[in-house]
């Protein structure tokens, strides 16, 4: 994946961009290194998967997890809830969306960014979705909108409160999750309206972009076309009057042009929606959704600024974490 801007001009003037830095004390140096150790450690181990070596270093005791829920038939539709051990009755929840191209990925490889949510005193409902090339766009749109239609009839049952969901996505599921709240559609089709969701983040998404050839082929596109259809772009449905969106971007990002978040933004903003766009210098693609894992939170502060922002929106107090 390497996704450029579908070349219309340039406009994040309009834009407000909150910088913030992330410097490296001297305790968090001590953490890289503990960090360094355990994964090195288990890197001996035969087997293991990138996201074994990371999930490996992260506590399990504050969650109780129910995995494989079904939101529909197919093999690929089920979901990970996680609810906070000690959750209070009608805790709000987040559903979060991986990414991967829209053609990688596995709820599973997500624990490190359920229990970073669930540690900030929220449900955390990990979906996945049909990839390419078994299914082409917009079938993981259809997937998506059908798992947040899920969440909302049955999340009572597990603690939650079906009134205070937010949806969250990285790099492919930030594409998600601001397309299905800016193409008012998808919910619509599985009868419900945008304002069941309280805010959205989308971190280091891909919102107004020409798919590489690569990926070409998810949107049903030709290897040499470089037009893309008009409905896999967020930006082509910004009317104003979708919920809170958050964008948090690296700024240091080879895979997706921060200029995503920025003419996003820019587009909600003159259209009288609101947003907040938050750039983290020296930042990249990965390091966004890496720093959810308490080992790495030095890299950036994403979880914080994600479930602050969804503070200002009726959700539970942060409760611990960083």
């Amino acid at each position: 994946m390497h996704l450029t801007r579908a070349g219309r001009p340039c406009h994040c003037y309009n834009c407000v961009v909150v910088t913030r830095r992330s410097p490296v004390r001297t305790v968090e140096l001590f953490t890289i290194s503990r960090s360094l150790i355990i994964l090195l450690s288990i890197v001996a181990t035969a087997g293991c998967t990138k996201f074994d070596l990371l999930n490996a270093t992260i506590p399990s005791c504050g969650y109780i997890r129910t995995s494989n829920l079904a939101y529909a038939d197919l093999p690929r539709q089920k979901l990970d809830v996680y609810v906070p051990r000690h959750a209070k009755p009608n805790t709000p929840v987040i559903v979060f969306f991986y990414g991967g191209d829209w053609q990688n990925g596995s709820k599973g490889d997500y624990r490190f960014v359920a229990e970073a949510i669930t540690s900030r005193g929220f449900i955390a409902v990990l979906p996945d979705y049909r990839l390419y090339p078994t299914a082409a766009f917009p079938a993981f749109m259809t997937d998506a909108a059908l798992a947040v239609a899920w969440v909302h009839a049955n999340i009572a049952s597990y603690g939650g409160d079906p009134q205070r969901i937010f949806l969250a996505g990285h790099s492919a599921g930030g594409h998600i999750v601001a397309l299905l709240m800016l193409d008012k559609r998808y919910l619509q089709n599985v009868g419900l309206n945008r304002d069941v969701i309280r805010a959205t983040a989308g971190l280091s998404g891909p919102y107004d972009f020409v798919p590489s050839p690569s990926d070409r082929g998810v949107f049903s596109m030709r290897a040499n076309d470089t037009t893309p259809p008009p409905d896999i772009e967020p930006i082509n449905f910004v009317d104003g009057t979708a919920p809170s969106m958050l964008l948090i971007q690296g700024l240091s990002d080879p895979t997706v042009d921060p200029q995503n978040a920025f003419e996003l933004a820019a587009k909600i903003r003159s259209a009288g929606g609101n947003v907040q766009c938050i750039t983290y210098p020296g930042v990249g693609h990965v390091g966004v959704v890496l720093s959810f894992a308490w080992p790495f939170r030095w890299l950036a502060p994403t979880l914080r600024d994600m479930t602050d922002y969804f503070a200002q929106f009726n959700a539970a107090p942060a409760q611990r974490g960083g």
